[in-house]
């Protein structure tokens, strides 16, 4: 029996581990953490599960959805019927909404563009031509990744405001950048996958528990299950070549995948395991996010989530009624100006920026403020980070790579990490990866 060690505990390794288990191996997940989940966990504050970030997938993330479908875990999360986000203005009242009808791609979106609040007649027309252009974007070809989406979005008619009310609600959320530092390739990726190939592809899901129960404990009983053995707070700090096969912490095992981030990977990986250039792992650099979480005296909100423009808030998602309130989670994507700003400065610019989106605040008072922050959340999709990406399989027989920074064409979200697990299990069986269906 085939035996691999699977470093990593996020959605990367549990899927790689899962899908060795599955085809026969004898399977060691090691964990550095005392949990399993990596970047998508909870934490118990006040008698009160909080996951460490607003997690959402797309309808179009076949690969994260037939994870869940293995872990048991698919009737806890909830999937829009057709994708509807309402966007509201911190400066003017009244909803603009992105939303699709009945018809098919990429006519399920042109009244919603035509008739969007918040961009003029004119910016309307632009953002329903680059959005026809995004669709001939090329996203495979290394020019497509070396261009800044922002310089595309300029070349194509798109004005700072269209960029701000239209293109960046949906990339910094996705992207995690905002588009002058994000590569056109992974832009590209988005927006025809997500919005522009199939109709019901951007429609929005997510967790109705929290993330640890839906991640974490089922994937920690599904490994069980299929055999896998499961060592947490089992940090792996060397990787040694043993003949035929590779040895950590004093145990041989003919196959290793690595499923930790970047510089990690690279501190573990034998020099000429990637064909990479020197620095691979830096250059990939990291992007950050800020949570901020709202507990108020009454509810503020009554859509699941709400888009923002005008505003310094992004996105802001219901977590739930409270006795007595309302429980409200803020995320700020690609936070470089915010992740060291101390917890109180945050509250005195995010709430009142709460009162002016949401009407229902403007007189609630506030219970709870406090903030979670993932300083290394992502890594930074800058233009031409693709040729710092490596793929599954490395130099080295045994040896193989996961993890939502690795090449699998996506950018840094659930989809991308569970992907590349695939990808990893596919490398060490020596089979091709798993066609995905006609919504990927």
């Amino acid at each position: 029996m085939r035996r691999v060690a699977v470093v990593g505990g996020g959605l990367a390794g549990i899927t790689a581990a899962l899908s060795l288990a599955d085809a026969g191996c004898a399977v060691v997940l090691l964990e550095g953490r005392p949990k399993l989940g990596g970047l998508t966990h909870s934490f118990e504050r006040g008698g009160r599960w909080i996951d460490n970030g607003q997690h959402v997938f797309l309808r179009c993330c076949t690969s994260y959805l037939r994870l869940l479908e293995r872990l048991g875990v698919r009737d806890q999360v909830r999937l829009q019927r057709r994708l509807d986000v309402p966007v509201l203005s911190g400066r003017h009242s009244g909803v603009g909404r992105i939303r699709r009808n009945g018809m098919p791609a990429p006519l399920h979106l042109g009244p919603a563009l035509l008739s969007y609040r918040w961009l003029t007649v004119a910016e309307r027309i632009a953002a329903v031509r680059g959005a026809l252009a995004m669709g001939r974007v090329d996203r495979t070809a290394v020019e497509t990744d070396a261009q800044s989406f922002g310089e595309w979005l300029a070349a194509h008619g798109q004005d700072a405001r269209a960029v701000e009310a239209l293109w960046e609600l949906i990339g910094i959320a996705t992207l995690n950048a905002r588009a002058d530092d994000a590569s056109l390739a992974v832009a590209a990726t988005v927006f025809q996958l997500g919005l522009l190939e199939r109709s019901d592809a951007a429609d929005i899901g997510w967790s109705t528990v929290p993330l640890q129960q839906l991640h974490g404990d089922a994937a920690a009983r599904a490994l069980a299950s299929a055999g896998a053995a499961v060592r947490l707070r089992a940090r792996v700090r060397s990787l040694d070549e043993k003949e035929g096969g590779w040895a950590i912490e004093g145990e041989t095992y003919d196959d290793v995948v690595l499923a930790v981030p970047p510089e990690d990977a690279a501190g573990l990986l034998p020099d000429d395991a990637v064909s990479l250039p020197d620095g691979w792992a830096a250059a990939l650099g990291s992007s950050p996010i800020v949570n901020a979480h709202v507990v108020f005296d009454r509810v503020v909100l009554a859509e699941p989530f709400v888009a923002g423009v005008d505003s310094p808030l992004q996105w802001v998602f219901d977590r739930g009624a409270e006795p007595g309130g309302q429980y409200v989670a803020v995320s700020l994507s690609a936070a470089d100006a915010l992740i060291d700003v101390p917890v109180a400065d945050l509250r005195e610019l995010l709430v009142p920026a709460l009162r002016q989106l949401l009407p229902a605040a403007a007189d609630a008072r506030v219970k709870e403020f406090f903030v979670t922050r993932e300083r290394n959340a992502t890594f930074r999709p800058a233009p031409g980070t693709g040729r710092f990406r490596p793929g599954a399989t490395t130099n080295r027989a045994g040896l193989h790579l996961a993890g939502a920074w690795t090449a699998t064409g996506w950018p840094a979200t659930m989809e991308g990490a569970v992907r590349s697990g695939e990808a990893a299990a596919a490398s060490v069986l020596n089979t091709a990866v798993p066609v995905p269906d006609a919504a990927s």
